[in-house]
């Protein structure tokens, strides 16, 4: 009788732990670090709006490494743009994983698989035009405007949990 108990004590406790885990697994706190590229080089011919990262915005991609080094990004994602990636590169090399591309006109799907995903800190670099429109998209608020061609020096900090918005800050670089 005892032994009983012990066994099916013993099978409710671990059919509780299992249960958990796989709710954990489902939905996880995340944190999302949201960032537009830095300063672009001039255009220069041939290069199809496709520059490289100005002096300053090396410095900058630079600098963003250090700010950002306790969110420790587990996957790094920038759009097919020098610029993009470049601003999250160093970033990359010190956390040594790769980086994702993604489309920034199927924003939905970059936040799907970002809401899927077990993993739970995220880089992403984008345009003046797709990262404040992401962030509203991750937040299911519309706050963020698009930001000016000469804004940069910000990155925005969105945490969810269970899915939810629980907090969004906004800090300079």
């Amino acid at each position: 009788m005892v032994k009983s108990c012990i066994r099916t004590f013993f099978l409710f406790s671990l059919c509780v732990v299992l249960l958990s885990v796989a709710v954990a697994a489902q939905s996880p706190t995340k944190t999302i670090v949201l960032v537009r590229h830095a300063e672009k080089a001039p255009a220069v011919e041939g290069d199809k709006g496709d520059q490289d990262l100005s002096a300053e915005g090396k410095q900058r991609a630079e600098r963003l490494v250090k700010l950002l080094k306790k969110y420790k990004p587990h996957e790094i994602f920038a759009t097919d743009y020098k610029r993009t990636k470049q601003t999250v590169q160093p970033m990359a090399e010190k956390r040594k994983k790769q980086i994702q591309t993604y489309d920034p006109s199927k924003q939905a799907d970059l936040a799907a698989k970002i809401m899927a995903s077990s993993t739970d800190h995220y880089l992403i670099a984008g345009h003046s035009n797709t990262i404040p429109a992401l962030a509203n998209l991750l937040a299911k608020k519309d706050v963020f405007r698009n930001m000016l061609e000469t804004e940069y020096g910000v990155f925005v900090v969105i945490r969810l949990k269970n899915g939810q918005l629980t907090r969004v800050e906004v800090f300079p670089y």
